[in-house]
């Protein structure tokens, strides 16, 4: 096969290796990690969120197993594997079916066997589809004289799409249970096995039977396994990136972390940006986060909070029918990433964040529309948003936010679930602004304290600082401001920066003073 230099297509939509080789696309070469599972290990897990290359990958691993070596021309694998030796391999994958349908996971299952079974020219006795599924592993070792390798992707699809149907998705979990039990009672007809997906369920839940599965989705060794790097860009797609504004495509798709140095992109983004040539959430819009947004709604977690979160290992993996963390959602979902880890002797815990403006504009517009309804209006709102930041206009910024508050549902405040009023408020302006693509902190810390919020947008910063009615008013807010030094952070970049004290009302549930100054 020849694999010579020339201009490459963009392998949008395609997970299979065989087909991204032979068909001359671009490709990131992810085998040197391929290496070092087989090399140092056996049973492996890794949880990545939706479209950010796990398939691709396991076909990857397919491939090389199964001996393809022409497909490895020209890369890291190609001159360190033994081709000598081929291994038969079953790969499961549970991306397509209605799984929230009872008894439908078994239907797949066993449609996935028969498959198999065919191509390895065996023929298993049982009905069940984990003693199916043991006897065909014993048959395919015994045939070639090799042990199997086993893939499976989307493991955890048939519980999360039936999350909704708790009893079946309950079902569906035990029925994994015991098939990937099987894995482990099989070792010796093992040569090597990797499951993917997009949530870590805990292992006391879902892999009791496989409790020698080695979990690397946090392992900073392997936190570049999928997506892109920077360097891939200026690399593998030198000839594509020409025209684009690389500042502009960091913010709006890198930063990426498992707990690794190096940030990463998502894939699908990439590939889009360099076909359309604009900035859009090209990934955000593939799936819908509906499930995510009623559960937000639910634990009433404060939306202005969610840039910031800490987490231990457990919480993040605290994932199970009838206990899903919102961190953990938002995390393994890939709407949060790791910023920072904690010092291990102290207790490792992760520092998470929105990775990119995508992300934290898309989840906000999200938020909003659940609370207020979409439609022309909310794009209205939001399109004035962005001038009057984009213009410094105080009275007009004044009069919008009156506007906004005014829109929030009369039911909404009778929840009140942002922790206090304040935080209430400062929820709902945080996802206005965010919506708008800005640059939004909330509880900014400085030297000598934390601003209420922080926006800069448009080559300007905006330092809020809310009080409540009673509570000493805009002129105690602005002076607090002014005396802590809130905005000195700010004074180094050269930017306008304007000081915003608002006051709020919990009788009138809106502003009622607004004081607003240039520094």
């Amino acid at each position: 096969m020849n694999f010579a230099k020339v201009r490459r297509r963009l392998p949008i939509g395609i997970q299979t290796f065989r087909k991204l080789r032979e068909d001359n696309c671009h490709y990131v070469d992810k085998t040197a990690f391929a290496l070092k599972l087989a090399e140092e290990g056996t049973h492996y897990f890794l949880s990545r969120p939706r479209r950010f290359g796990k398939s691709l990958f396991l076909d990857t691993l397919k491939e090389l197993f199964e001996g393809s070596r022409g497909l490895f021309e020209g890369l890291e694998a190609g001159e360190r594997w033994d081709w000598s030796v081929r291994h038969p391999v079953v790969r499961l994958a549970f991306a397509r079916g209605n799984y929230a349908e009872p008894g439908y996971l078994r239907v797949n299952l066993m449609a996935q066997l028969d498959r198999v079974e065919r191509r390895a020219g065996a023929r298993c006795r049982h009905e069940s589809g984990a003693e199916r599924f043991a006897e065909l592993l014993e048959a395919l070792h015994s045939g070639s004289g090799q042990r199997v390798v086993v893939l499976v992707d989307e493991y955890d699809k048939p519980i999360l799409d039936a999350l909704g149907k708790p009893d079946i998705a309950r079902a569906n979990r035990d029925y994994l249970r015991g098939l990937y039990s099987v894995i482990k009672d099989c070792d010796d007809h093992v040569r090597f096995c990797f499951l993917t997906g997009v949530s870590r369920f805990s292992k006391v839940s879902l892999f009791s039977g496989l409790n020698n599965l080695e979990d690397i989705t946090l392992d900073p060794q392997f936190s570049s396994i999928c997506g892109y790097t920077e360097d891939d860009l200026d690399t593998v797609f030198a000839a594509e990136v020409g025209g684009l504004d690389r500042r502009r495509v960091r913010e709006w798709y890198n930063g990426y972390s498992w707990g690794g140095a190096e940030r990463v992109y998502n894939p699908f983004d990439v590939l889009l940006l360099l076909k359309r040539r604009t900035f859009e959430p090209w990934w955000y819009e593939t799936g819908s986060p509906t499930f995510l947004i009623d559960r937000l709604a639910e634990t009433g977690m404060p939306w202005h909070g969610l840039d910031g979160l800490v987490a231990s290992t457990e919480l993040l993996s605290t994932f199970d029918v009838g206990n899903i963390a919102p961190e953990a959602l938002l995390f393994q979902t890939g709407y949060l990433t790791v910023l920072k880890r904690g010092d291990p002797d102290e207790g490792l815990i992760y520092h998470l964040g929105y990775p990119n403006r995508e992300v934290r504009q898309s989840l906000n517009r999200a938020l909003l529309n659940n609370l207020m309804g979409a439609g022309w209006q909310r794009e209205r709102q939001r399109t004035r948003l962005v001038q009057v930041l984009r213009a410094g206009d105080l009275g007009g910024l004044e009069d919008l936010l009156r506007a906004l508050l005014a829109g929030i549902p009369h039911q909404w405040h009778g929840r009140n679930p942002m922790g206090g009023y304040e935080g209430h408020y400062a929820s709902v302006l945080y996802a206005h602004f965010a919506a708008t693509g800005a640059e939004v902190r909330a509880e900014d810390s400085g030297s000598r304290g934390r601003s209420d919020l922080c926006v800069r947008a448009f080559g300007r910063a905006y330092v809020f600082e809310f009080k409540m009615e009673g509570r000493g008013g805009p002129e105690r807010a602005m002076a607090q401001l002014k005396a802590r030094g809130y905005a000195d952070r700010y004074r180094g970049l050269g930017e306008p920066i304007h000081l915003v004290a608002v006051e709020f009302s919990a009788e009138t549930r809106n502003l009622t003073r607004f004081e607003a100054e240039t520094a």
